[in-house]
């Protein structure tokens, strides 16, 4: 299976750890860094920074909402960090959360899952260097095409719903976010159904022979989604429905995180010692999963994951 890294930015670390991330990830020979955002750095700008202070790890920037930024903001953008880094640089697409899309940017996310579909189809051509002609129900762009070399982008979807598996399948990769082998091998299979040649690639927070801080940082990652259409499905199935249900009453987010057992996080994770570590990743293989990306847990003890990186590496 081939691991590649993806940048954490956890809330309660200092955000320029990522770079401290990226960094280590390069050394240590990872092929891939996956570029995401949330309340600090730009996608863009940190990419560029990570490409200044690497040498030759690849960049994947994203997912980025679609609903937010439109194919010739995406291409630019991707074109920009391509010329300024001189690396290969990809472009994950995804429809992000009524939080982000709606509160923070004022947005509307109805149609998400066609502006998705409709993203990739409207990206490829620009993303090739070609002039835009695209008009769909959600997304357009008309007459612009690059200033700079085409960057030639792969294209990744993040998908959980049957819509995002739709237009994952337009794509050259999905990526399942937070998933179990056993939804994950779920996923894959609606993709099967409807390509045979997109790869699949699953994000899994990953903590080796971890300190109890590392427990806690992937403990509170898991809180939001429990109570959330799809991923509170996926946790009852796991095993995990007295949870589910107490998650679905809002309760404090102090008394749910009390709340959530060790196995739950066992159960989308990869933490404990290098042996449970690997059966871990041979599940998620078995289930079809052609890549995982590690999202290090980074604490104190274990400054931007720097040791669960290395052991992963060897």
């Amino acid at each position: 299976m081939r691991l590649s890294v993806s940048l954490g930015l956890w809330q309660d670390r200092p955000a320029g750890e990522a770079l401290g991330t990226a960094r280590i990830a390069d050394e240590l020979g990872y092929p891939e860094v996956w570029v995401g955002e949330m309340a600090t750095y730009d996608a863009f700008a940190l990419a560029t920074a990570v490409g200044a202070r690497t040498r030759r790890v690849a960049l994947t920037v994203g997912p980025l909402a679609v609903t937010v930024r439109d194919p010739m903001m995406i291409a630019m953008g991707a074109a920009s960090v391509a010329d300024l880094t001189g690396r290969p640089v990809n472009v994950a697409l995804g429809t992000s959360s009524p939080m982000v899309v709606q509160r923070w940017h004022g947005r509307s996310r109805a149609g998400a899952g066609t502006a998705l579909a409709e993203s990739v189809r409207a990206l490829r051509p620009l993303l090739d260097g070609e002039r835009s002609g695209f008009a769909g129900t959600r997304v357009s762009s008309e007459g612009y095409h690059l200033r700079l070399p085409a960057p030639r982008s792969e294209l990744t979807v993040a998908a959980f719903g049957p819509s995002a598996v739709r237009a994952a399948a337009l794509a050259d990769r999905m990526v399942l976010n937070l998933v179990t082998p056993a939804s994950a091998a779920r996923l894959v299979g609606e993709l099967r159904g409807l390509t045979a040649t997109t790869r699949v690639a699953a994000w899994v927070t990953a903590a080796v022979n971890p300190a109890p801080e590392a427990i806690e940082q992937i403990r509170r990652g898991v809180v939001p989604y429990l109570a959330a259409p799809g991923y509170g499905e996926m946790f009852a199935e796991a095993g995990f429905a007295d949870v589910v249900a107490y998650a679905r009453t809002r309760p404090h987010p102090r008394e749910l995180l009390a709340a959530v057992p060790d196995a739950l996080l066992e159960a989308v994770a990869l933490i404990g010692d290098s042996v449970e570590i690997m059966d871990r990743l041979d599940a998620y293989a078995e289930a079809g999963v052609d890549e995982v990306a590690v999202v290090p847990a980074s604490t104190d003890a274990d400054p931007c994951g720097e040791a669960t990186l290395k052991a992963l590496a060897d």
